[in-house]
């Protein structure tokens, strides 16, 4: 990871002040780097050490940044991390334009690997996501989003990036086909529970622990799952609560909303969602070679279920 960081560094040199501003910012804000994580883990699991590894796993997490910078700025969001967003810092258009740079950034990097496999799977996923991203301004303040439709854009927006980073890390270490789809079942089965664990988390987390507001989902109108499972199983009234405020956004109804999220036992419903896609990965994880990065890769799923931001 010490590695991944230099190129890191490295590659967000531009000859834009503003540029190298913005990107150092975001880039050194203490992210968790999961995404390039699971491509190094990957890599390890199935024996490869050529140093593309690192270039690889870079060019992941400037997908992800990207991805945050214009996620920030379309969500009106101020606080990520525990620190101001790069929008609330430098603006929006500044926050737009170094996303795009970081988009395009990677991509040149991704032609070093000189392999079309993986600039198809990294290109095909970086669509996915834009698609995601849609789906669920489409839904913003919808409380008739059902559970399929939640999953569907969760996996397209989160688990996407997580699965192709985990494919790209069996790519470069040319693996057989079915260790291929272990690794990419992984990763698509750990960014589920990531984003579900994550949509818990703004119902029963610690704003100072998560470094970001809690309520931000329900302020931006987002049917998560501990939503959709509380108006499933909560009376007429609480049903009717959890839509107002969907609909409209209203913070001031956020009390009463954890209150009934909580007493209807929402949120056990969607940590058991997010157990069993923990369970999966971790059984996809047992069809690679056994291994000390195969073991991290089943601590790592394991551990998911106990995070708090």
């Amino acid at each position: 990871m010490r590695e991944v960081d230099r190129v890191i560094a490295q590659r967000l040199d531009s000859g834009v002040p503003l540029v190298g501003s913005v990107s150092q910012y975001i880039i050194s804000a203490g992210g968790k780097r999961l995404r390039p994580a699971l491509l190094l883990l990957c890599c390890g699991a199935l024996g490869f050490k050529g140093e593309q590894r690192f270039n690889m796993a870079a060019v992941v997490e400037f997908i992800h940044t990207a991805t945050l910078l214009h996620d920030d700025v379309v969500d009106d969001s101020d606080l990520r991390r525990g620190a101001p967003t790069a929008n609330a810092r430098f603006g929006n258009p500044a926050s737009v334009l170094v996303g795009d740079f970081l988009y395009s950034r990677a991509f040149q990097m991704m032609v070093d690997a000189q392999s079309m496999r993986i600039m198809q799977v990294l290109a095909d996923a970086t669509n996915i996501i834009s698609e995601g991203e849609v789906m669920q301004l489409m839904n913003m303040h919808n409380a008739a989003l059902d559970e399929a439709g939640y999953l569907q854009v969760i996996r397209s927006k989160t688990a996407k990036l997580f699965e192709a980073s985990a494919r790209v890390g069996a790519i470069l270490s040319q693996a057989s086909e079915a260790h291929e789809e272990a690794c990419a079942e992984f990763g698509q089965a750990m960014g589920t529970a990531f984003q579900v664990i994550d949509d818990v988390l703004d119902y029963a987390g610690d704003a100072t622990v998560m470094g970001k507001n809690l309520g931000d989902d329900l302020r931006e109108g987002k049917t998560t799952l501990p939503l959709i499972a509380a108006m499933q199983r909560g009376t007429d009234s609480e049903r009717s609560t959890i839509q107002t405020a969907i609909e409209t956004g209203d913070l001031t109804m956020l009390e009463s909303v954890v209150a009934i999220v909580r007493k209807t036992g929402a949120l056990d419903v969607a940590k058991a969602s997010a157990r069993s896609e923990a369970a999966r990965a971790i059984e996809a994880a047992k069809r690679l070679p056994a291994n000390e990065y195969s073991e991290c890769l089943i601590n790592l799923a394991n551990q998911l279920l106990e995070r708090n931001h």
